[in-house]
């Protein structure tokens, strides 16, 4: 098997469906970017035109101060992303490649200093040509996310105005930011050292421990990371159908009496297959059921043609098909790269 990681199938690379039962209990498209759904919404809630909304716009995104090996950069992003409940799960996976923070990390500027110990320290606080550059970008009632606790106490003091932010979700940006410093900041001619990028992102090993990965930070190199992040991409996609579906089931129990109790995802769209396109149903997904169930879902087809929507069901079952598939080429694509570090 090849070594790179496997290219993102068309239903991935396109903006997809979501399954949601309406009023009248059938299931419908919705066509949405999940990123427009999901993240998106919360800012354009703030974003009022007010005098309050200008105040909200400030205070949604925070600016962040980035070292590299040869100067300072600062970024702008989101708070949002910082701020989720999930932040540390997912984070990491906004910056396993350069197209997924696209839009997300924006740099505002990129300085080159002959001595970075000059431009932040104890002794003589933020230097003016560093205040300056920070200045050019920070508004009021805006953070400034650091990558170093001292940082932090250094700046608040230097600069009063500026209240900084250090944690472990900005851990995790500085992780991504040094993960995609090569195309974020072009400028930088100088390479990160592997001790540079110590810590390994929290996030990217909570997910590959979940997966069975015992993993040391030198093992994660490029390939795995971009085979975590199709991983993380196929999973997130596969739960948004996961509401839906199970509301599905609930309607296989009140109409033909199957209970469907503990059953994934994947068996509930074949429940669905079989109901609605049985001759194109394989022996393998038939050998899933019991032949009573088999039974009542052929059955009771009819039954069902004013509660669920045929179409957008018999299409939910070929993505979660594609998605599955895609996973675990992931998985072993992951695993061989992992042998291989």
């Amino acid at each position: 098997m090849s070594t790179a990681p496997p290219e993102c199938p068309p239903p991935l690379r396109s903006v997809l469906s979501l399954t949601t039962p309406n009023r009248n209990g059938t299931l419908h498209r919705v066509l949405a970017s999940p990123v427009q759904r999901e993240e998106s919404q919360p800012v354009r809630d703030l974003l009022d035109g007010s005098s309050f909304g200008n105040y909200a716009a400030y205070a949604a995104e925070i600016l962040v101060l980035f070292e590299t090996p040869s100067g300072f950069a600062v970024f702008s992003m989101k708070e949002y992303y910082l701020n989720q409940q999930d932040a540390m799960k997912n984070i990491w996976a906004i910056f396993g490649e350069d197209f997924r923070s696209r839009g997300i990390a924006r740099l505002k500027e990129f300085q080159m200093f002959n001595d970075k110990s000059s431009a932040i320290n104890h002794v003589t606080g933020v230097s003016r040509e560093l205040s300056e550059m920070i200045s050019r970008y920070h508004h009021p009632y805006q953070t400034l996310a650091v990558g170093k606790s001292e940082y932090k106490g250094i700046i608040e003091k230097s600069l009063p105005g500026v209240p900084c932010r250090f944690d472990e979700a900005v851990l995790e940006v500085m992780w991504g930011l040094k993960n995609l410093m090569d195309s974020l900041v072009p400028e930088e001619e100088l390479k990160l050292t592997q001790e540079d990028r110590l810590p390994m992102s929290q996030g990217l090993k909570m997910f590959l421990d979940r997966h069975g990965f015992d993993v040391k930070p030198e093992m994660v190199k490029g390939d795995v990371v971009v085979t975590a992040c199709l991983l993380y991409a196929a999973e997130v996609i596969e739960n948004r159908y996961g509401e839906q579906l199970h509301w599905a089931a609930g309607k296989l129990k009140d109409v033909s009496g199957i209970d469907s109790a503990g059953w994934k995802m994947m068996k509930i769209a074949t429940a669905l297959k079989i109901m609605f396109d049985p001759l194109e149903t394989t022996d393998h997904d038939m050998q899933k059921f019991t032949p009573g169930e088999v039974k009542r879902l052929k059955r009771d087809a009819r039954k069902f043609e004013d509660i669920i929507n045929e179409d957008e069901s018999l299409k939910i079952y070929t993505e979660l098909v594609v998605l599955h598939a895609v996973k675990m080429d992931a998985l072993r694509n992951i695993g061989l790269n992992l042998r291989r570090s």
